[in-house]
């Protein structure tokens, strides 16, 4: 198995549907109008030296090394700058031709470091590739003159002097190091920072010989704007930028290509290894995904995979209080069977559940759901889309018929007007971001519709036409005043709504947008967006050609989040937004697989599918298959379960690759629910913060040590592939099977394709899905059936799943959660670019070179009116708790309005979080929590408290005192 190869070809593809046939060397090829000479000739199988081209990036022409000679034509072009035309004839190998290419390669190698045998880049380098190609066997200039490549340079007398050219390495960056010397300056790096990033932190400083690529004026790379995405590395073809891993451990040897784990972009990567140690991750070009780019989280954040504090071995204790103990796996299964089991013949049938991770597999969340259905004879199972995008799926599904974003990532290049609310894509999902900035910066227009000027508002040759910056929980009265705008002044698609949509709802929807007390002027008063902005927002997407929506968490987060969904999905349809590319409602997903663990029956009233547990037909379809007799009444939900326990009526739970503790609302609530039962099951890599209430832990298993499927965003079903033998002896499938089966289940599962099997057999949306289709199609969207064999990019296009689009009034009611004298902030929280989630994965990287700690943005009024100075311990004060943290004074946050991340358990913002939520899907309302903030001078006796029961509960006995 060695290294998954890739073809460059150059330069990017022509979209034309024009074909043209040139003559290159002799041979002829077809190709599109529009694609460069380079890229037809490697087409053709004949390869041109080159240096400064690829086909990550637009031709530059620079290197001069890719010349031809064309008939009919003076001189000797080059190859990657010239389109090609109809007759042409081409000749890439001639004398003349390799007189000029050994002639440029020579001044190249006059000025660069010869150490190729010490060098990081030996055998990945294509300067020494090009070398080879065009024949360089002797350079006549040396470096008695002026070099790059010496500290120190010899001087008329032959004494050593500095040699002022000289720059030294720059090894800030904690991912990768920058060698001037062996720089150049194709610029390479430049322009994949501008044009597949779109950050613009690189150029080239000086002139002539002295023109180096900078991170800025004066900056090294960590002071600097980059954000570490790793494009600037795999743009340059030398050892300029390299992996400081590629330096430790050495060139790669075999690559295995898989999903990346981090957000809901779904990014695909190739996981390059040396033996069984991982040197790099390097994105996938052919990922469908990301198309060749990666984040700083999924190209160089998989350290925690080796991290010292992963437990292996699984771990039993009788009461919290007490150290655990270290235990083989069969007697882990063996004591948990036992003693759920107990539980439900003490307390009944109801007593236990589980809730399934949305990190794992969907193979992986598929068996959690089917042992707690099948063999805890329940439907209590629920996973983290409850407190994140469960939302999302109720209002899509009623207004649409199904609860999934309605495009692919590559929509967004046929968007003309793009409205982003409620998510900071460049934060949250930055290699999508990119995507989107790339099309904004095409020409396309921005709506930001956030409290917060967050990075999407404004960017390097970005920014938005409008941000209405609302006073949170104002979600629904802001969307509904877009719609009375495009209902009053009629810009509404009269066409597609008489043809795909119930004209009789849509009437009484526009007798109820259009109320007065609905309008921009009216709304203005509480939300705080001026009226002309909210006009101008709704004018623009309902006129401004293909519009799109994406959102996020700050839409769905709220009490009224399933009403702003339907509010969104009544925007689409009341202006044809639907049904095609560059249009559509998108919500961006926050984990690798949430959109997954939704479809593989992870609620408590659906089976796989999204279809309810009451269904007869449903249920038969799984007794049939399953042997036992299924519940018809939905289970708990996560707060029902903790509700229940402390009751006394829920005893037990299962908990995989979930972190309640830390990622549910009011910490209080959630701990007094783990307190008071008697099994707490953690499967997990880490004593996460919910295992401190565990009392059986099963050690989990990185994406790089499985087999199995994500799904992202998009519906996209990607591979998740086995890098490396799992660390703690079995892949969470296996867990899980072995736990099933202590359990009394008769699985024989040997691998996780023959759970996808028994998906697509009983799934209808999964029904032509499996791992030898998936092979052979890279990756496909759902449904993938007999009706669509290929997936479904773009769902609705020719009809709604649920027949007509239904129009749902969207009244405005405002929250429970009220601002006062003794509260009189609002808190909206949210991500950072380096950090994910829990952080219990970015955390234990480098990346907390960037954000170590979570901080409070807060307005320089309201700052000053506190006596609060940048960088304070200050004191967050809610209704529920309060907890301490350093201020961070900026104007990116409106006056009244403050705003932490949540990436940190020293912090625990949701200890102020209420339990407030959404009316219809118990979603908590993380977004809007009413605060005061104060001085402080240190944690708070909560955050004491805390720190002292995480040292007391995570104490593990020494072995021998085990035995």
């Amino acid at each position: 198995m060695g290294l998954v190869q890739e073809i460059d070809y150059g330069t990017p593809a022509s979209k034309s549907e024009n074909m043209v046939t040139i003559t290159v060397d002799g041979f002829d090829v077809t190709v599109p109008e529009g694609t460069s000479v380079m890229r037809a000739s490697m087409e053709a199988g004949i390869s041109i030296p080159k240096l400064c081209a690829t086909d990550m990036v637009d031709a530059f022409g620079s290197c001069r090394l890719c010349l031809v000679e064309i008939e009919g034509r003076n001189g000797t072009p080059s190859s990657c700058t010239t389109p090609v035309v109809p007759g042409m004839v081409v000749h890439t190998q001639t004398g003349r031709l390799k007189d000029l290419r050994r002639g440029v390669m020579e001044l190249y190698i006059s000025d660069h470091p010869l150490d190729c045998l010490t060098c990081a880049a030996n055998g990945d380098c294509e300067l020494q590739d090009m070398a080879g190609a065009v024949g360089l066997r002797d350079v006549r200039y040396g470096y008695d003159g002026e070099n790059h490549v010496f500290a120190k340079t010899r001087g008329a007398l032959n004494d050593s002097v500095a040699n002022i050219r000289y720059m030294p390495k720059d090894e800030s960056n904690p991912y990768f190091t920058y060698d001037p010397s062996k720089c150049i300056v194709c610029s390479r790096c430049v322009r994949a920072c501008e044009e597949v990033q779109g950050t613009f932190a690189l150029t080239i400083e000086g002139r002539g010989f002295d023109s180096r690529v900078s991170p800025g004026m004066h900056q090294n790379f960590l002071e600097s704007e980059c954000v570490s995405c790793g494009a600037c590395v795999q743009a340059c073809p030398t050892g300029t930028l390299v992996e400081k891993s590629v330096i430790e451990i050495g060139v790669p040897e075999r690559s295995v290509v898989t999903t990346c784990a981090y957000c809901g972009v779904g990014c695909s990567f190739k996981a390059e290894m040396r033996g069984d140690e991982l040197v790099r991750m390097v994105p996938y070009k052919d990922g469908k995904a990301n198309r060749g780019h990666s984040c700083v989280k999924g190209r160089f954040a998989y350290g925690y995979a080796s991290h010292k504090e992963r437990i292996l071995n699984p771990m039993i204790r009788e009461k919290i209080t007490d150290p655990w103990r270290e235990v083989t796996w069969e007697e882990a299964f063996a004591h948990v069977a036992s003693e759920f089991r107990r539980i439900q013949y003490q307390y009944g049938r109801e007593a236990i559940g589980g809730i399934t991770s949305s990190r794992c597999t969907n193979e992986e969340t598929y068996l959690v759901q089917k042992l707690i259905r099948q063999g805890f004879r329940n439907n209590n199972v629920d996973t983290c889309a409850r407190v994140c995008h469960s939302p999302t799926g109720y209002g899509l599904g009623q207004a649409f018929g199904t609860s999934a974003g309605t495009q692919d990532f590559d929509s967004v290049e046929h968007s003309d007007v793009v409205m982003v609310i409620g998510a900071n894509p460049a934060a949250a999902h930055p290699v999508f971001a990119s995507r989107m900035k790339k099309r904004l910066r095409q020409g396309a227009k921005l709506i930001v519709i956030d409290p917060r000027r967050t990075e999407m508002v404004k960017s390097p040759h970005v920014e938005a036409e409008h941000h209405l910056a609302l006073r949170p929980g104002t979600n629904v009265a802001v969307v509904t005043a877009l719609a009375h705008v495009i209902v009053t002044e009629g810009l509404f698609d009269e066409a597609f709504i008489r043809e795909r949509c119930d004209w009789s709802e849509f009437e009484d929807y526009a007798e109820f947008v259009s109320d007065p007390k609905r309008s921009p002027e009216e709304v203005e008063k509480f939300t705080g967006v001026p009226a002309e902005e909210i006009r101008g927002a709704a004018r623009l997407y309902a006129t401004g050609g293909n519009g799109a929506i994406y959102y996020g968490l700050g839409v769905t987060e709220h009490s009224q989040g399933s009403t702003t969904v339907m509010g969104i999905a009544n925007l689409a349809m009341l202006t044809g937004n639907i049904g095609r590319k560059g249009v559509g409602v998108n919500p961006l997903r926050g984990q690798n697989n949430v959109q997954g663990s939704c479809d593989m029956g992870s609620f408590p009233h659906e089976f796989p599918g999204y279809r309810h547990v009451s269904t007869d037909a449903v249920r038969e379809t799984f007794e049939k298959l399953w042997g036992v007799e299924l519940s018809d009444e939905p289970g708990l939900r996560i707060p029902n379960m903790l509700d229940a326990a402390v009751e006394g009526s829920f005893r037990g739970i299962y908990i995989q690759g979930e972190d309640i503790l830390q990622s549910d609302p009011d910490t209080k609530h959630v701990s007094a629910g783990l307190a008071a039962m008697e099994c707490v099951v953690v499967h997990d890599l880490f004593l996460n913060e919910t295992a401190r209430f565990a009392h059986v832990f099963l050690p989990g298993s990185t994406f790089l040590e499985k087999d199995g499927t994500f799904t992202n965003a998009e519906r996209r079903i990607n591979r998740v592939r086995k890098v490396m033998a799992p660390k703690n002896g079995l892949a969470d499938w296996e867990v899980t099977q072995k736990l099933a089966q202590a359990m009394g289940l008769d699985w024989n599962y040997a691998h996780p394709s023959q759970v996808m099997d028994e998906i697509a057999a009983t799934t209808p949306s999964f029904a032509k899905v499996s791992y030898e289709y998936l092979e052979q199609m890279g990756s496909v969207q759902w449904p993938c059936n007999e009706a669509a064999p290929e997936g479904t990019p773009i769902v609705h296009m020719d009809g709604f799943v649920r027949g007509k689009g239904k129009f749902i009034r969207t009244e405005y009611v405002p929250t429970d959660e009220k601002t006062g004298p003794r509260f009189p902030l609002l808190l909206t929280t949210g991500r950072i670019l380096s950090q994910y989630n829990v952080g219990a994965q970015t955390r234990r990287t480098e990346n907390v070179v960037w954000h170590d700690e979570d901080v409070l943005e807060i307005h320089p009024h309201d700052a000053e009116q506190r006596g609060i100075r940048e960088g304070d311990w200050v004191r967050l004060t809610s209704r529920a708790g309060e907890t301490t943290l350093r201020a961070q004074i900026t104007d990116r946050v409106a006056p009244g309005v403050v705003y932490t991340t949540f990436h940190h358990p020293d912090t625990q913002a949701n200890v102020i979080t209420t339990d407030f939520s959404d009316w219809a899907t118990n979603c908590p309302e993380y977004k809007v929590t009413a605060v005061q903030v104060g001085p402080s001078n240190g944690p708070s006796e909560w955050q004491r408290d805390y720190q002292e029961l995480s040292r007391q509960t995570r104490r593990i006995a020494p072995l021998e005192a085990a035995e």
